[in-house]
């Protein structure tokens, strides 16, 4: 990976990610909120920023906002209520770039995960809602070549793999041997590239980001099309 400039993200972010999840609690996080602000906030907030003209190019429906909160950036804060964790802040820097239609997260986007050991880039609908989870599965029923074409891209397969769960038999009213069964079982609609764990330190990350989310078209205009929302 290679690239002009400089990357946002510095050893010093990933640094503190780890020392979070070995002091993940909330006298350590007060005493150290603003190391968290300028290691990790910050960086974060700008390469949402970087991202606004590209992803204009490749998307103009889908919107980078580089806000503290309400933006693209998802909280630092967990909701301990859900998931089995009691630990009261997430360990990853996770940014995603939504619909400007989406009400959460479960709305057509891309997605950026950064992470001590583990760094991915993710695009689709994870966990998509009844009624638009109910119309891409009728959307690859009827028009299976188009699904094929579009999740079996050779560009889009360069750069990402299908993921998620899947149901263990087809959802009602759905033949068992339709040629495409396997994916209409799929309660995710996402695709996932993995990437190196220092990626995001090198001068061409964004590059690099932007490059894959691009690959990723054919996917993307399929789940809008799909779901009702303009590409």
């Amino acid at each position: 990976m290679s690239g002009r400039g400089r990357s946002p993200f510095s050893a010093a972010t990933l640094g503190f990610l780890e020392e979070l999840s070995e002091n993940n609690n909330r006298e350590w996080f007060t005493a150290n909120k603003e190391r968290y602000e300028s290691l990790v906030l910050d960086p974060a907030l700008s390469f949402i920023q970087s991202m606004q003209e590209p992803l204009e190019s490749i998307a103009p429906h889908f919107t980078a906002i580089p806000k503290r909160m309400g933006g693209s950036l998802m909280r630092v804060y967990r909701d301990t209520r859900f998931g089995g964790k009691s630990e009261p802040y997430k360990t990853n820097i996770g940014i995603q770039f939504r619909h400007e239609q989406a009400k959460n997260v479960h709305s057509p986007g891309y997605y950026v995960h950064i992470e001590p050991g583990e760094v991915f880039l993710g695009v689709g609908m994870w966990r998509p809602e009844p009624e638009p989870l109910a119309a891409i599965r009728r959307r690859i029923a009827e028009r299976e070549s188009e699904w094929r074409g579009a999740s079996r891209d050779r560009g889009f397969a360069r750069h990402f793999a299908l993921a998620g769960e899947s149901l263990t038999r087809p959802p009602r009213g759905y033949d068992k041997d339709h040629p495409a069964i396997e994916d209409i079982k799929r309660k995710d609609f996402i695709a996932l590239k993995q990437l190196g764990t220092r990626d995001p330190l090198d001068p061409g990350f964004r590059k690099a980001v932007v490059t894959a989310f691009r690959a990723a078209t054919p996917y993307m205009q399929f789940l809008c099309k799909a779901a009702g929302v303009p590409f």
